[in-house]
């Protein structure tokens, strides 16, 4: 059964901010290299559009993120001083980093900003009751602010006191990076051009199972490669050598493949692949029909004829979703399958949409992510959307009329 499709919220545009102090729960959780820059800024661009509306009007723009997993406590190479001055650089404007995120001297700091100033706390899981939803932490936060703005798709699935916790005390609204994200997801799942293809890739079919169970009904082509593709032709009879094969979802696998069957969905599965002995650069390869995997190899990329296959039914299509490499992209002997996925996409006349995490770090390394019409910020949330299920820092958020 086809899962509902979430009310529109409220968003920034939508309630007077002049003048007024604005906290604005972005995600700013972005890789760093071993010598602890910045390695990707995509995520820091993204909220650009949002602080500079709200920044335009003399609102006291109060920012808040994570990033990666300190666990609770203060981890001096993730504090987020690093992304206040790439920021500051972006903006063309100075961007204060506080040492904290709440407390007296953040009270303090805040009480003194003027109309448009932009200050950034500091990393809310230096904290270990952001992650625990705790309603004093909630409180606290919500106390430095009138309005409070969810621009943060990318943890919009996680119920943390920044994304659940503080709409409890506030008017919360949508910045524009998180209106645009549902939006995208939202209108592709509800009323998508045909032909509508889905391609699915990633390592297991466990992590992707909603998803295929949602956007079955919607697709006219579905798509499958990546490492769960050994769980589906295990599911046919095939051999996978040492790929892994989640065995207890081949029960599960077969009844999509029969679902596809009886909706009329065209399910392509890989026809060759590229097999290997070792997941590593320089380890020895091998292109095998899929009938013919040798035991002692794994399955490491979608084969030539695979992806000639998947490109030419993506060429015909008007609505393309990607969510999941074909293989294993990081290592160049492995990256093929999912380059010609890009590329494909890339050139396609009509919607293409790709799905955070992995995917987009792949659009985003073969240079491709600003020729697909949409490049989702967030990895869990776009599958959370695309499973049919709601987001809990967007369920928070207030209606928009007639929603």
């Amino acid at each position: 059964m086809q899962k509902a499709i979430p009310r529109r919220k409220k968003t920034v545009r939508d309630i007077d901010v002049t003048g007024k102090r604005v906290l604005v729960r972005a995600d700013f959780n972005v890789p760093l290299g071993e010598d602890g820059a910045i390695e990707d800024d995509t995520r820091i661009r993204a909220s650009l559009p949002t602080i500079r509306y709200l920044s335009e009007r003399d609102a006291r723009v109060i920012l808040c993120s994570h990033l990666d997993r300190p666990q609770g406590v203060v981890v001096e190479r993730l504090r987020l001083a690093l992304v206040a001055n790439r920021l500051s650089v972006l903006l063309g404007r100075p961007v204060t980093a506080l040492r904290d995120c709440i407390g007296p001297e953040v009270e303090s700091a805040v009480a003194a900003m003027s109309g448009g100033d932009v200050v950034l706390l500091e990393n809310l899981r230096f904290h270990p009751e952001e992650k625990t939803d705790d309603p004093a932490f909630a409180e606290e936060l919500a106390s430095l602010a009138d309005i409070y703005v969810n621009d943060a798709f990318g943890a919009s699935h996680r119920a943390h006191a920044s994304i659940v916790g503080v709409p409890e005390h506030l008017p919360a609204v949508a910045g524009l990076l998180l209106a645009k994200e549902v939006d995208t997801f939202t209108r592709i799942l509800r009323d998508p051009e045909r032909p509508f293809a889905a391609v699915i890739g990633g390592a297991k079919v466990s992590d992707k199972l909603g998803v295929l169970e949602n956007i079955m009904p919607r697709v006219n082509l579905l798509i499958i490669g990546g490492g769960m593709a050994a769980t589906f032709l295990a599911s046919r009879g095939y051999g996978t050598g040492r790929s892994h094969v989640e065995t207890d979802r081949l029960d599960d696998v077969r009844q999509l493949s029969a679902k596809a069957m009886e909706l009329g969905v065209r399910l392509l599965l890989p026809r060759d692949a590229v097999v290997t002995e070792r997941i590593e650069a320089g380890a020895p390869t091998q292109v095998v029909p899929v009938a013919k995997i040798p035991d002692d190899w794994v399955i490491a990329d979608i084969g030539p004829e695979t992806a000639g296959e998947f490109c030419r039914e993506l060429e015909g299509c008007r609505t393309a979703v990607w969510n999941g490499p074909m293989g294993v992209f990081e290592i160049p002997e492995f990256a093929e399958g999912t380059r010609r996925i890009a590329a494909t996409l890339a050139n396609l006349s009509g919607t293409t949409v790709v799905g955070g995490g992995s995917t987009a770090d792949a659009v985003a390394r073969f240079g491709l992510a600003d020729k697909m019409t949409h490049v989702s910020t967030g990895g869990g949330a776009a599958l959370t959307v695309l499973a049919g299920k709601s987001l809990p820092g967007v369920e928070t958020l207030e209606d928009a009329e007639g929603s």
